[in-house]
């Protein structure tokens, strides 16, 4: 099994965070992984993206060309990646800041959620991203839930540590949006 993503959005969307996060999750899993992350000049609301790749055999390069898969924040990323996937790819993206019909690809598995939405229904907006990756996973079953959720203790710093449990209800969120019967 290889899996590629790519995962893009604005600077302070959370991206590079949950890239690291899908990265710790396969390696706690014994599984071989490369993290690439690319953001622009700013910080706050310049563009973001980075690539993971999760294998069970080693990676060649952390180059992903065609990723089997994209988890797009916002509309200038769904025009710079959605071309991207490959053919019977998986695309996850955030109709609370791009519109369903903005998405054309016919030949691709299609997951439009709410994530700000969402977040901001939780009490916390910065959780979106944390909705997408656990949407992303359920969807994919590229790693466990479990080990997503681990990983958020190596990606969080400790003074952060208070914010664990609403960012484990954040992902048990995402995947229900895939399997409603989730817990």
């Amino acid at each position: 099994m290889k899996n590629s993503v790519i995962m893009a959005g604005f600077g302070g969307q959370g991206i590079l965070l949950i890239g690291n996060m899908l990265a710790y999750a396969g390696l706690e899993e014994g599984k071989h992984v490369t993290y690439m992350p690319a953001y622009g000049v700013e910080m706050r609301g310049g563009t973001a993206n980075c690539t993971v790749v999760v294998s069970d055999e080693p990676i060649g390069s952390p180059i992903v060309g065609k990723p089997d898969a994209a988890i797009v924040m916002n509309l200038p990323s769904l025009k710079k990646f959605e071309s991207w996937i490959k053919p019977e790819g998986t695309l996850l993206f955030n109709t609370s800041l791009v519109s369903p019909e903005k998405q054309t690809r016919k030949d691709i598995t299609v997951y439009p959620i709410p994530a700000n939405d969402l977040a901001t229904e939780m009490g916390n907006a910065r959780l979106a991203n944390m909705i997408l990756i656990g949407a992303y996973v359920e969807a994919t079953g590229v790693v466990s839930q479990e080990s997503l959720i681990n990983s958020l203790s190596k990606v969080i710093s400790e003074r952060n540590a208070r914010f664990i449990p609403q960012n484990i209800e954040a992902i048990k969120l995402g995947a229900r949006q895939i399997n409603p019967s989730n817990a």
